[in-house]
C-alpha cells in the first residue's frame, strides 16, 4: 500500500473531542463542547417532517432552496441595512465550518498569509493550511480585545485575508463599532479579504449591538459573512448555515461549493425557510442566553474561579489561578476527572499554546445542568 500523504502533520484530534470523551468516561457534566443539551422548538422539528411529507426530498438548487435564501437576505438587510440579493449573494452551506473552509479556499492560495486573531476557533488554522496558505496568529490583548497594533505589525506584502470572529469564541468578547471601522480601514489600505465568522450573531448581551461586517458597505464588498442556523436554533447537529458575499466573491465561493458538498439537506432548508417567517425565535435569543449567563455567573460566585467578561456567545471564560497552577490542559483534565465538570482549555485555541490559567465553560445547557455543574465547582478550594 502506498504511503498516505499527511496534509496536516501538526494537527491531531480536536480538544473538543478529547474533552467530550473524557467527560463521558468520568460521568462529568459536559460544559466543554459548545452544544445545547435541550431540544429545539417543536414547531421547527415538525416543519422538517412536514417538508418531507410534502415531497421535498430531492436535490435542491446548488446554492440553496430559494425561499430560505430569500429569508436570509431579508433578515440581513433589515438588521444591518445591507443590500444582499438572494439569488446572487446568499449560499446555503453544510454548517458554518464548511462555509468558513470554502470561503478561505475561495480567496487565498499557496504562499498567501491569513491573519487569525488568537485565541481562535480551531478550524481556521487547518483550513488555511489546506489551501496552501500560511496562518499568522495575532494575539489579543490580555483582556481579550483585538490588538490592532499587533494586527498592523503582522501585515506583510503576502497578507491576503483576515479572519474576524464576533461574538468571539472562546473569550465571549464582542467587537465594537470602532473595531470594525479599524478593520475596514486596514482592509482597504492593504487590499484584504475578510472572512467574518458571525455564528453567534444573535447572542449579544446587555443591550449591545452585533457589529456585523454587513453594516459597513466598503467592508461588506470584500467580506464573506458566515453564520449558522444550528447555533441560532439549538440544532447544531443539523449542520446548516449560510454565507453572504457580494457577487464576485459569491461566484468564487460557489465554484468550490458545488464540488465539495454541492448542496444541503433539502427538507431542513424548507423547514428553516418556514420557521424564519416568525422573527421571534432569533430576536429573543440574546435574552434567553443572557438569563442563563447571569444565573451561571451568579452560581460561580460561590467558587474561587474568577469570572472574565462575557459580552456574547454562550461561553464563560474563567481564571482558575486561585485554585491551581497546573497548565490549562492538565487542569481541564483534572477538573473533569476529579470535580466532574468538563471545560475547554484556552491554550487549545492558539498555534503555540499559551498558558494563562483560563478555561471555557459552555452555558448552553438546561438550568438543572448548570446548577449541577455549579454545585460540583463549589467544591473547589
Amino acid at each position: 500500500m502506498p504511503a498516505l500523504p499527511n496534509k496536516l502533520p501538526h494537527t491531531g484530534t480536536t480538544i473538543f473531542t478529547v474533552m467530550s470523551a473524557l467527560a463521558a468516561e468520568h460521568g462529568a457534566v459536559n460544559l466543554g463542547q459548545g452544544f445545547p443539551d435541550f431540544d429545539a422548538d417543536p414547531a421547527l422539528l415538525q416543519a422538517v417532517g412536514d417538508a418531507m411529507a410534502a415531497g421535498h426530498n430531492q436535490y435542491p438548487p446548488m446554492t440553496g432552496v430559494p425561499a430560505l435564501r430569500q429569508a436570509v437576505a431579508a433578515k440581513l438587510n433589515a438588521l444591518y441595512g445591507s443590500a444582499y440579493e438572494a439569488d446572487r449573494d446568499i449560499t446555503i452551506t453544510a454548517g458554518g465550518t464548511q462555509g468558513l473552509i470554502t470561503a478561505i479556499h475561495a480567496c487565498v492560495g499557496a504562499g498567501d498569509e491569513v491573519l487569525i486573531i488568537e485565541p481562535a476557533y480551531d478550524s481556521y488554522d487547518p483550513a488555511i493550511r489546506l489551501a496552501g496558505a500560511v496562518p499568522v496568529g495575532v494575539p489579543m490583548t490580555p483582556d481579550y480585545r483585538i490588538d490592532w497594533d499587533a494586527v498592523r505589525a503582522a501585515l506583510t506584502p503576502r497578507t491576503r485575508a483576515l479572519v474576524l470572529n464576533t461574538p468571539h469564541n472562546p473569550s465571549g468578547r464582542v467587537a465594537t463599532s470602532e473595531d470594525v471601522r479599524e478593520l475596514e480601514r486596514l482592509a482597504e489600505a492593504h487590499d484584504l479579504f475578510v472572512i467574518s465568522d458571525e455564528v453567534y450573531e444573535h447572542m449579544v448581551f446587555d443591550g449591545a449591538a452585533h457589529e456585523s461586517v454587513a453594516r459597513h458597505p466598503a467592508l461588506r464588498e470584500r467580506s464573506f459573512l458566515v453564520s449558522s442556523f444550528g447555533k441560532t436554533f439549538h440544532v447544531t447537529g443539523w449542520k446548516v448555515g449560510f454565507v453572504a458575499a457580494p457577487p464576485a466573491l459569491s461566484a468564487a465561493f460557489r465554484r468550490l461549493h458545488q464540488y465539495t458538498v454541492f448542496t444541503v439537506h433539502t427538507p431542513t432548508q424548507h423547514a428553516l425557510a418556514t420557521y424564519l417567517a416568525d422573527p421571534t425565535p432569533w430576536q429573543s435569543l440574546s435574552g434567553f442566553y443572557q438569563a442563563k449567563r447571569d444565573a451561571f455567573r451568579a452560581a460561580l460566585l460561590a467558587t474561587p474561579l474568577r469570572l472574565l467578561p462575557c459580552e456574547g456567545t454562550y461561553f464563560q471564560t474563567v481564571d482558575y489561578s486561585a485554585v491551581s497552577d497546573l497548565p490549562e490542559l492538565d487542569f481541564a483534565k483534572w477538573l473533569t476527572a476529579e470535580i466532574g465538570v468538563a471545560a475547554i482549555p484556552l491554550s487549545g485555541f492558539y498555534q503555540q499554546p499559551q498558558e494563562r490559567g483560563h478555561v471555557r465553560f459552555c452555558f448552553a445547557k438546561r438550568d438543572e445542568t448548570l446548577a449541577e455543574a455549579a454545585k460540583r465547582l463549589a467544591k473547589l478550594r
